[in-house]
């Protein structure tokens, strides 16, 4: 059925399943705490922005944040759905996307303090 739709109806599927995706992203404390952290931050892009090229930056590197966390919650699922038995390769897999939600973090963090230290002492 799915390869039958076209258009606009394909788009209105598509958007059904990345809303129930947020939905399922948002039962996550994690991705709850992000998000109110992205809420938060996202203002302040507009005073510490020079111009609106650095703006976009700031507020681009809290979506990441967001993406990451989602496709690790993704990761997560997909894993624990094959079974609760340990596996090297299962832990593996979350450790990574773990990793990659870490390094999404320290990037962001590192924009937010050189935006705010260049605009507190230059």
């Amino acid at each position: 059925m799915q390869e039958k739709r076209r258009g606009m109806i394909r788009i209105w599927y598509a958007a059904g399943h990345s809303w129930r995706g947020l939905r399922a992203g948002w039962l996550e404390p994690a991705f709850r705490q992000e998000v109110l952290m992205a809420l938060a931050l996202a203002p302040f892009s507009l005073v510490l922005a020079r111009q609106w090229v650095e703006a976009v930056v700031l507020v681009g590197v809290l979506v990441l944040v967001l993406i990451t966390e989602l496709l690790n919650t993704a990761v997560e699922s997909v894993v624990d759905r094959i079974g609760p038995q340990w596996h090297a390769l299962s832990g593996r897999a979350k450790d990574v996307a773990s990793s990659a939600v870490l390094l999404s973090l320290l990037l962001c963090g590192g924009v937010w303090v050189s935006a705010a230290v260049r605009w507190w002492w230059f």
